[in-house]
């Protein structure tokens, strides 16, 4: 309930960020320009998202005939989870990860790199399965696309404003003065300091989601360590194999693909997986 709410506050807040840097940038018109922005990406990412997300990462389909054991499994945690079964793929990569995608439960797909079987035994990779799942069922991809689709629109828009300030765009008509925009400055302070935010915003949601689905993860397979296991096992993985990762895919994930530190971590798409670890680890002690 507290990660719910926190989310929700954040996407408010991503979402005025975007309506006041059009306001500044361009008045009533600015204003009126990022929401169509954002309306257009937004039915993009809600409807496009899975495709998108399987085209890049190179993940292919996979039948049962194929992997019966890994669809033994997915359907034994969809069971639980009382979800439908979503697609399976494979990504041809020996970098140990897994994300799931798809704009609600009935249209989803899971799909894992063909190295985690490497490193994970069945409980582990259990764990990784219902971790996915629970972003399924916790409607976290969608959440997701849209955020990703908002702070897309106000890079965007900051985009433009640069060519505008080129030539001469950022002069406004007496109407867009009058319509209480900010100015010359304050359209610097947007164009600036507005895209920034706007990841900082969108990191702090991905974050949030990430531990909803440890937990709700660790209930379906029943078993919190061993999701935490998997979680040390694969960063440890992705630092010895480190994975050509679009960032803009990288919170997708379960582990951050991407890695970086020092003050880089300000935006990170995941929390830091001691944290991770800890909670699963807490979770287990009171459940026993």
């Amino acid at each position: 309930m507290k990660n719910t709410l926190k989310t929700f506050i954040l996407l408010a807040g991503l979402t005025a960020l975007l309506m006041a840097i059009g306001s500044a940038l361009g008045g009533r018109n600015g204003l009126m320009i990022s929401l169509v922005f954002a309306g257009i990406m937004n039915f993009v990412g809600y409807w496009f998202s899975d495709k998108i997300a399987l085209s890049m990462s190179g993940a292919k389909p996979v039948s049962e005939s194929e992997a019966p054991d890994l669809y033994r499994m997915v359907r034994e945690l969809c069971r639980r989870a009382e979800l439908p079964l979503p697609r399976l793929y494979v990504i041809p990569s020996p970098t140990p990860n897994a994300f799931a995608t798809g704009r609600n439960p009935q249209h989803s797909a899971v799909a894992v790199t063909s190295g985690i079987v490497n490193i994970l035994n069945r409980d582990e990779l259990e764990g990784v399965i219902a971790h996915e799942l629970a972003h399924i069922k916790n409607r976290d991809i969608l959440i997701s696309s849209v955020a990703a689709m908002i702070a897309g629109a106000i890079s965007q828009l900051a985009h433009m404003a640069q060519w505008a300030m080129m030539f001469g765009g950022m002069r406004r008509d007496r109407d867009d003065e009058d319509s209480g925009g900010g100015g010359l400055l304050g359209g610097l302070a947007m164009m600036i300091v507005g895209p920034v935010a706007a990841v900082l915003i969108q990191m702090a949601i991905s974050r949030s989601r990430e531990y909803q689905a440890d937990a709700t993860g660790a209930a379906i397979c029943g078993r919190p360590l061993s999701l935490a296991n998997a979680l040390q096992k694969l960063e440890s993985g992705n630092h010895r194999f480190p994975m050509e990762v679009n960032p803009a895919q990288a919170q997708m994930y379960i582990v951050n693909p991407l890695t970086a530190g020092g003050i880089a971590t300000l935006f990170s798409t995941h929390p830091p997986m001691a944290e991770r670890v800890k909670r699963l680890q807490d979770l287990a002690y009171r459940r026993n």
